[in-house]
């Protein structure tokens, strides 16, 4: 079982949760949000981060961040040290959600590998005149 752990500026990973939720009608990997605000403690974060890794039960995790280097990817970098069978990608996106929920039955390896490759792939460019 492949469990996933959104670390988020804001509530952009619970927004991010209830579209695909609201889309889909569900997520079928088991799911939490972490949502880091201005002036939050990391130590307090990561120690929060942690008490979600251990109410899943059992399996690998896949940290999702928004944004390399800032606070929530530290915290997710500090967390994935800490544990065997983790794993984290920065620059979360719906087209990476999107891969992950298509794969939901596979292996964390594939998941993963399904989860880059979806968010590198939704990210476009159009330029009206330019393409055409």
């Amino acid at each position: 079982m492949t469990n996933i752990l959104l670390i988020t500026h804001g509530t952009v990973g619970e927004a991010m949760l209830a579209m695909m939720i609201e889309t889909l009608g569900q997520f079928p990997l088991p799911v939490k949000c972490l949502a880091v605000k201005a002036g939050d403690e990391p130590a307090e974060l990561l120690a929060q981060a942690r008490v979600m890794v251990d109410e899943f039960n059992g399996g690998d995790v896949i940290v999702l961040t928004d944004l390399f280097g800032s606070t929530p990817s530290n915290i997710a970098s500090q967390l994935i040290k800490e544990n065997a069978g983790m794993a984290m990608i920065a620059g979360v996106n719906i087209p990476m959600l999107i891969r992950m929920l298509n794969y939901a039955d596979e292996s964390t390896a594939v998941i993963l590998d399904k989860a880059v490759s979806g968010g590198r792939d939704g990210i476009l460019a159009y330029v009206p005149g330019r393409d055409d």
